[in-house]
């Protein structure tokens, strides 16, 4: 990929991420509908909707295949490279009007991220990066903080739905995070690695979480100079991830 297309992917995300944020900023009743309900989580129709949306420009404008949480693998001529997208992330919080919620859209090589937008709608923040060069809010250059122990950071972390409720699971959790300044869930992964790749927030850590919902943080994070650590699950797309400065990472 020369560094020419590389800007050009860019554009393509950022377009393809702005277009569906544009039609999620006007929610009516309909497309806050539930399609599908679990005990711990719901579908809506504007998952489904902004994801048509996406798929319908990235299809327009490039040949790589795409990964999306809901129409799973699209391939593409193009075998290089893999869109990963959740065209919104946080539906719950969107459903009911709790403004913590947004597009996401990455591009990945070989298991690694090249590039990613996040596009906060609510508040009309696009944050993007590429992996190697840098990371923007709104096009002002940002990276990530320079805090380094864990008692002054802030963490932001989350429940997935396949998180282990039982009373030895949480204690370990607890355990795990009970020495960082301050934790926060913002029910939205993608968001919570858009706020580590500024410096709002200093770490994220999760388990067991869905590729689309971190794909393009994780790119954000690399691009502002930070650091990710990324196990693989035997489930299918669903990693462990952290995500942060070097000398945090380190401490954790």
């Amino acid at each position: 990929m020369t560094p020419d297309s590389i800007l050009d992917w860019l554009v393509i995300a950022k377009e393809a991420a702005l277009r569906a944020g544009v039609f999620l900023s006007k929610p009516n009743q309909r497309i806050v509908d539930i399609t599908s309900e679990t005990r711990l989580d719901i579908k809506i129709r504007a998952d489904t909707e902004a994801e048509q949306i996406i798929l319908d420009y990235l299809t327009e404008k490039s040949c790589f295949s795409i990964l999306s949480e809901e129409s799973g693998i699209l391939e593409g001529i193009d075998k290089r490279f893999i869109w990963i997208v959740d065209p919104l992330d946080g539906s719950l919080n969107y459903a009911r009007g709790i403004p913590y919620c947004c597009v996401s859209v990455g591009l990945w090589q070989e298991g690694e991220p090249v590039l990613g937008v996040v596009y906060d709608f609510n508040r009309h923040e696009l944050f993007t990066g590429i992996v190697g060069r840098e990371s923007w809010l709104n096009e002002e250059k940002v990276s990530v903080g320079s805090i380094s122990k864990r008692e002054a950071a802030v963490l932001c972390t989350g429940f997935p739905v396949s998180t282990d409720f039982s009373t030895e699971s949480l204690a370990g959790l607890v355990e795990d995070i009970r020495q960082f300044k301050k934790v926060r869930l913002l029910g939205s992964a993608a968001l919570s690695l858009a706020y580590v790749s500024c410096g709002r927030v200093d770490v994220y850590q999760e388990n067991d979480i869905k590729i689309w919902d971190v794909a393009a943080g994780l790119a954000l994070v690399k691009s502002a100079g930070g650091t990710i650590k990324v196990q693989q699950s035997v489930k299918e797309n669903v990693l462990s991830v952290k995500a942060g400065n070097e000398n945090l990472l380190d401490d954790i």
